[in-house]
């Protein structure tokens, strides 16, 4: 719960203005946390990550990874993933998940959660740094 709660709140940071309070959704509905600006907080309003630039961070420090382009990396610099459109794959082509507007679904097309005015850039997060 708590990675997936940190993955949807990260994603939602990236790209968001930073006078904007974002809400995340579970697939049922239930708010998991917010973003504001870059930092991330959980329902409970602890701070568990933040986006600076293109790089990633989990709630102690650690930088998690980065994206360049379509190129997803770790945070030990190897490729994890890239993005095509509104696909996104693991490093070997395997599908994982998409987007389809406000909603994020898995592979195999179950809707894992929603965040109102959801960008491509948070998508990208939630499916590889916290899924």
């Amino acid at each position: 719960m708590t990675l997936r709660l940190t993955t949807a709140l990260l994603v939602l940071s990236l790209l968001m203005p930073a006078a904007f309070a974002q809400r995340v959704y579970d697939s049922n509905g239930r708010a998991l946390g917010r973003v504001d600006a870059e930092r991330f907080y959980n329902a409970s309003g602890q701070q568990i990550g933040r986006v600076d630039a293109e790089r990633v961070y989990g709630a102690s420090g650690r930088q998690l990874g980065r994206i360049d382009g379509d190129r997803v990396y770790s945070a030990s610099g190897s490729q994890i993933g890239r993005i095509d459109g509104e696909r996104l794959y693991s490093a070997s082509g395997s599908l994982m998940g998409r987007m389809d507007g406000e909603r994020l679904y898995d592979a195999s097309g179950r809707q894992l959660g929603r965040a109102d005015g959801l960008r491509r850039m948070q998508m990208i997060v939630f499916f590889y740094f916290f899924m």
